[in-house]
């Protein structure tokens, strides 16, 4: 094993030769290249991203264009713009330390971050630091003292992919604190196992949907805009199947605040209820099937349990309230007659309700998903093709049957020590900062927050992802020391101590699947060199790993195209097992390029619950009983008063007709972007297309525009207790009249950079968000239980920075 002694870097002497480095200063790239790398100098290569298959179009060294590839079924308007992304000014070219950490490390002023000057390093010295603070804190603290954050959306690879490489460096440095769950779905999947004994990943394909189904209620989702983006790399298979959906003619209804991009394509028959009423309204609408006698008892009687005591909850056995239309009505601005029409309609016709994520990123988020699969068990179609309940058709290529090709496992993280605290919930890192000491339940027990000193994050946003900007501020400044590694210079790189510069998708070789249900393979070829002195994810962390003395082991002795044969070759073994014959890798590299898989007639008409409906006894549910539980009796012993052991109305802490309606009376719904996937290509060309003078665009309805006089084009303040920001109006009827639409994703940008309570200039709707756990069960974000109040802006307006380069 070669070892790399970790050098004890003296802050003064980086710092005195930063004058040799220069401004300046540009190493060649062929000296960055690495020995294996391929880029073309004319040409095109095959490539993929979170947007689609691509064409990327090479001249005299330089990506020049982006074009769909053949295997994309719905090409989107994201993938073209990848180009000014990949040259854009926020790019971070070097390896960058905030100049007070370099002079006092650990014992610097916190209160920088956000606003500090940033000094250029070597990439030696900058490795040097990196191990350097690792050995120091777990030495002086333990392995429970350092966070390995990687949430967010990495580019889609197998090999370069931030969490596992970062994930695998701390691992074999003894272990790190890690999180659980995400930000997108922290409280459905903690809530659908004890519910149907599994995550919400097995979808029922679109063609057994498409044929079977007779309506599909489209609950708080809006595929037609979710399905334009991907974990992996996708084809755009839902938006093919919504417009064969279209085709069919059959009915739908879209139960949303916004009149979605769904809802026009489809001509969905649009119920608006407020926000955050959810759960009420879907109580009204079972209380009329029970009372009317449109429940499927049968389908209650064998594969469910629960529903005696919660059809007592429906009477108002238990609490003197009985859960009527009319009831429902008040809560949820929707009509009783509406209601009562919804379950008469769903239960006359084969109904599949699929649900998107918004509805449990709300307060008491869990009974959202819950309260859906026990309205489909009421109804009774599950089970059957074209029915039932559904958390993910409305992203990605869900839906999408699954190919009958290799599975791979990608770049090992390694083993994850035992020695280290739990894993935190991952809406709740940012507060366990600066809390350490502090007891918490989650998913039945209860748990302390470790004293966490050091945070090294790879990729992902958090000043971005994360609510109530302000006071995530303040958790900021409790860690000593803060790493990030990315492309760009976010804001989460703005608050950091050391910066590390990453590679984009362009500017290396790997591999990714297609589509999130395995339905093909994509290479990922390098198309120009790594610019500025970028480097890749596998370089960054193997080269710490060397000054820690384990770089043998991190390697196992492979290069870039050594691991991506190893894993091709890994997949393909396991797959001729099977009988699935595969091209070796070279000729998938160099001659097939996009692969995709064989589909069987069996997965192809794939239905969720079938077989379980077919003999629930043969086939149970991993549930405590074998069946769906809408009682839960182990939800209903952890005795918590936020989740009940069945699906409940409770009161979020705000909400329109509710707590706080009379001083903030208009709800921020934050939904999925248009033309961005969360904060990515915010800082692309591509943002002109709808900014509204220079600002994140927020839909307002007629109505409240007049009363506040607001015209169309004019730059607002949109504010409450937690803090404020500027946006550009767009007057539009696609809403509620007290709803207002702040797509989340607009990079933040503080009028006085670092300072707690400043006004973000750009239109980020976290800043406006309260920052709180779903429940104790899943402690999963409330981004969308958001009151706020809106007026015209008259003073100067300032100037947009987020996107000025830091050096």
């Amino acid at each position: 094993m070669t070892s790399h002694p970790i050098t004890q870097v003296s802050r003064r002497s980086v710092l005195k030769g930063l004058t040799a480095l220069g401004a300046g200063t540009l190493l060649v790239p062929s000296v960055l290249r690495q020995a294996y790398a391929a880029a073309v100098t004319d040409g095109e290569v095959v490539t993929g991203s979170h947007f689609g298959v691509h064409y990327a179009k090479v001249e005299g060294g330089k990506l020049v264009a982006v074009r769909p590839h053949e295997a994309d079924l719905a090409p989107v308007e994201q993938g073209t713009t990848l180009v000014d992304w990949a040259y854009s000014p926020t790019r971070i070219k070097y390896p960058m330390v905030r100049k007070g950490f370099l002079k006092d490390g650990a014992n610097s002023d916190r209160s920088e971050r956000g606003k500090g000057e940033f000094v250029r390093v070597s990439w030696d010295e900058a490795l040097d630091l990196v191990a350097s603070e690792l050995k120091r804190v777990k030495d002086e603290h333990g392995n429970g003292a350092i966070y390995g954050g990687s949430y967010g959306w990495r580019t889609p690879a197998m090999l370069h992919n931030c969490f596992n490489n970062l994930y695998r460096l701390l691992n074999l440095n003894g272990g790190f604190v890690d999180d659980v769950n995400t930000y997108s779905t922290g409280a459905i999947r903690v809530i659908l196992p004890y519910v149907i004994g599994t995550s919400y990943y097995d979808s029922s394909t679109w063609p057994s949907i498409i044929e079977n189904t007779e309506q599909i209620v489209f609950w708080g989702s809006d595929p037609a805009v979710c399905c334009r983006i991907g974990w992996s790399v996708p084809n755009h298979a839902g938006l093919k199947y919504l417009e064969e959906y279209k085709a069919t003619g059959k009915p739908s209804i879209s139960v949303n605040p916004i009149n979605t991009e769904t809802a026009k394509l489809l001509g969905s028959d649009w119920v608006a209820p407020r926000p955050g009423t959810d759960v009420a309204m879907m109580l009204g609408i079972a209380h009329t099937l029970l009372t009317e006698d449109l429940h499927d008892k049968e389908f209650l009687a064998n594969y469910c349990t629960g529903f005696e005591e919660f059809s007592a909850y429906l009477k108002g056995e238990p609490d003197g309230t009985e859960k009527t239309a009319e009831w429902a009505a008040e809560i949820c601005g929707v009509s009783a007659d509406k209601l009562k029409e919804m379950a008469r309609s769903m239960a006359s016709k084969r109904t599949l309700i699929t649900m998107g994520w918004s509805i449990q990123r709300q307060d008491h988020g869990e009974q959202g998903p819950w309260m859906a699969h026990t309205l489909a068990c009421m109804l009774g179609y599950i089970g059957q093709p074209g029915g039932g309940a559904d958390f993910t058709l409305h992203y990605g290529s869900y839906g999408t049957p699954k190919g009958n090709g290799p599975s791979f496992a990608g770049f090992p993280a390694g083993e994850a020590s035992k020695d280290v605290p739990a894993p935190i919930p991952c809406s709740r890192v940012p507060w366990a900062l600066a809390n350490a000491g502090e007891k918490y339940d989650y998913n039945g027990q209860e748990y302390t927050t470790p004293d966490l000193r050091l945070v090294i994050w790879a990729g992902g946003n958090p000043f971005h992802h994360h609510q109530d900007r302000n006071q995530q501020i303040d958790f900021w400044q409790k860690p000593e020391t803060i790493i990030i590694s990315d492309i760009n210079w976010t804001q989460s790189a703005r608050f950091a101590d050391i910066v590390l510069p990453i590679s984009t998708l362009f500017e290396r070789n790997d591999i990714c699947n297609i589509s999130e249900q395995n339905a093909g393979l994509c290479a990922m070829q390098q198309a120009i060199e790594p610019l500025f002195e970028s480097k890749t994810d596998f370089w960054v962390y193997s080269q710490v790993a060397k000054r820690l003395g384990f770089e043998a082991e991190y390697t196992d002795g492979m290069d870039e195209m050594g691991w991506l044969k190893h894993i091709y070759d890994e997949g393909v073994a396991k797959a001729a097992e099977k009988g699935i014959e595969s091209p070796d890798f070279d000729t998938f590299w160099n001659e097939k390029k996009v692969w995709m898989y064989d589909v069987t007639d069996e997965k192809r008409n794939y239905v969720q619950f079938a077989k379980f409906r077919e003999d629930p006894l043969l086939n149970p549910v991993a549930t405590p009983s074998g069946m769906f539980e809408i009682l839960s009796r182990k939800i209903a012993g952890y005795n918590y008063d936020d989740c009940p052991g069945h699906p409940t109305w409770m009161e979020p802490f705000e909400r329109l007709g509710g707590a706080m309606s009379d001083k903030y009376p208009l709800h921020m719904t934050s939904s999925h972007p248009d033309y961005r996937l969360h904060s990515q290509l915010d800082n692309a060309e591509l943002r002109h297309k709808y900014e509204v003078k220079g600002r994140e665009p927020v839909w307002i309805h007629p109505d409240a525009a007049e009363a506040r006089g607001i015209a169309d084009g004019d730059v607002v303040r949109i504010f409450n207790d937690r803090g404020a920001v500027l946006a550009g109006a767009v007057v539009t009827d696609r809403m509620k009249s007290d709803v207002i639409r702040l797509q989340e994703g607009a990079w933040y940008d503080p009028a006085e950079p670092g300072e707690k309570g400043s006004l973000c200039k750009h239109g980020d709707p976290n800043v406006l968000t309260f920052d709180k756990g779903t429940s104790k069960l899943a402690q999963g974000n409330c981004a969308h239980t958001a009151l706020v109040e809106i007026e015209k802006y008259t003073g100067d307006l300032p100037t947009i920075t987020t996107f000025e380069p830091v050096a």
